[in-house]
This record gives C-alpha cells, structure tokens and sequence, in this order.
C-alpha cells in the first residue's frame, strides 16, 4: 500500500512555472514608467508652475488664495504679502498661500 501511495505522488504534474525573471523586470518597469506618467511629471508640473507665480508676484497683481480670497497686491516680501481686499482693509499672508493670479481688472469685474 505504501508503493502505491508514493507512485500516485509521483505522477502529479508539475506546478506551472511562474513569469520569469525578465518578464518580471518589464512588469515592474512599466508600472514605474505609468506611476511617473500619471504622478510625478504632473504634480512636478505643476508645483514649477506655482513657483513661477510666486516668484513673478508684484506690487499691483490681483490674485485668489487658497482660502478663496481675492485681492490686489500692495507689498510683496520675501516671505509674506500685503493684499488690499477692501477700501482701507488690508491682510498680509504668506505667499505660499496664493492660489492664482487674476487677469487685470478682475476685482473691479466682481464688485
């Protein structure tokens, strides 16, 4: 009875071999080459985009923040900036918090 049971082993088929070391290095080269795609190159887009913004912000630009406020630039420093969101109302944030500038003549536009 032992002979048999081991001659029933032996005449299992081999388990089918998995991709192999090549395919594997291509699986994973294209899922970092779509992960740099859909990911990095955007999001290093446009983070070079709102560094452009900022370094170009001057004196007399209207732009919107991240909270949504809108307003005209009155001083600009290294790291902070006055905006005048109102007669005789002024508020100074930092400059990373500007959201986008606002084409001339916006503000007069939405009041």
């Amino acid at each position: 009875m032992l002979s048999l049971f081991s001659l029933a082993h032996a005449d299992a088929a081999a388990a089918p071999a998995g991709p192999s070391m090549v395919g594997q290095l291509i699986m994973l080269g294209g899922f970092v080459l779509i992960f740099w795609l859909l990911i990095w190159r955007p999001q290093n887009k446009r983070s070079k985009q709102h560094k452009n913004l900022l370094a170009g912000l001057s004196k007399g630009d209207e732009v919107v923040t991240t909270g949504g406020i809108v307003g005209k630039v009155t001083n600009v420093t290294d790291e902070f900036l006055t905006l005048q969101v109102a007669d005789n109302m002024e508020l100074n944030f930092q400059k990373a918090s500007v959201a986008a500038a606002l084409p001339k003549g916006t503000i007069k536009a939405i009041k």
